[in-house]
């Protein structure tokens, strides 16, 4: 089995941007080890600007990419995605899921290892990847794990975090995990951000469960609470026509 590990860096942090770096490391099972191999990356020369927000993460600028290859679609994502692999994994699957196209992967099931860590790892000082990476205690080369939020540096940090997920989980219960709606207890934003889900009117939350570009948890979330009033106001129906 072959798990494909991958990290991207991008112009900037919503769905207009590019990417700019792609890198991934595959991780193997040989018997009942899994390893790592080497990490691959490559920079894309963008379109447009680089945010300077984006620039203050990566630190990449313009005078990287004088060498590097057009624009990154779904065909050169393709070419380094070459060799099969059997499940795609991500730190925010979400990010990534955003700029890679099933197309690009064949379809590949996603896990996510944040919410893998979550679910196995609830009592971590935090989720991201660095912290997971220090409070694991990963004993990682720096020449291959640094520089923090560089594509290539960051793949072969979550490729060992998944490793040692993998003791704890199986591939197929991290893939579950995944696909699931994260829960959400309050609403994250608009003018309702931080209410329960039970305080909004019901046209609020249609309005939401409708969106097509939203969070697809905050629109599972509304859907789920549109559900569970419609169940409450069906119960009280029938309750007053057994009381008739």
């Amino acid at each position: 089995m072959r798990l494909r590990v991958v990290d991207l860096e991008t112009t900037g942090g919503d769905r207009t941007a590019e990417i700019i770096e792609v890198g991934f490391v595959d991780v193997v099972r040989e018997g009942d080890v899994w390893r790592a191999l080497p990490p691959v990356a490559k920079l894309f020369r963008p379109r447009g600007d680089i945010s300077f927000h984006a620039m203050a993460v990566h630190h990449l600028t313009p005078a990287h990419f004088c060498d590097a290859d057009p624009h990154c679609d779904e065909y050169a994502l393709r070419d380094m995605f070459s060799e099969p692999a059997d499940v795609m994994v991500a730190h925010s699957a979400r990010f990534e899921r955003a700029f890679i196209a099933d197309t690009a992967t064949g379809g590949l099931p996603w896990i996510c290892t944040v919410r893998s860590a979550k679910a196995v790892w609830p009592q971590a000082p935090g989720h991201s990847n660095q912290v997971l990476r220090y409070w694991r205690g990963l004993d990682l080369d720096p020449s291959l794990a640094n520089p923090a939020h560089r594509a290539g540096p960051d793949a072969w940090v979550t490729a060992h975090l998944l490793i040692d997920l993998l003791k704890e989980a199986s591939v197929e219960q991290m893939i579950e995990w995944t696909r699931e709606p994260r829960r959400l207890d309050r609403i994250p934003f608009g003018k309702h951000r931080g209410k329960p889900w039970a305080e909004p009117p019901d046209d609020y939350l249609r309005w939401m469960a409708s969106q097509q570009d939203m969070d697809s948890d905050v629109v599972a979330a509304a859907r789920q609470e549109l559900e569970r009033r419609t169940a409450l106001a069906s119960g009280g129906l029938a309750n007053l026509s057994d009381a008739g």
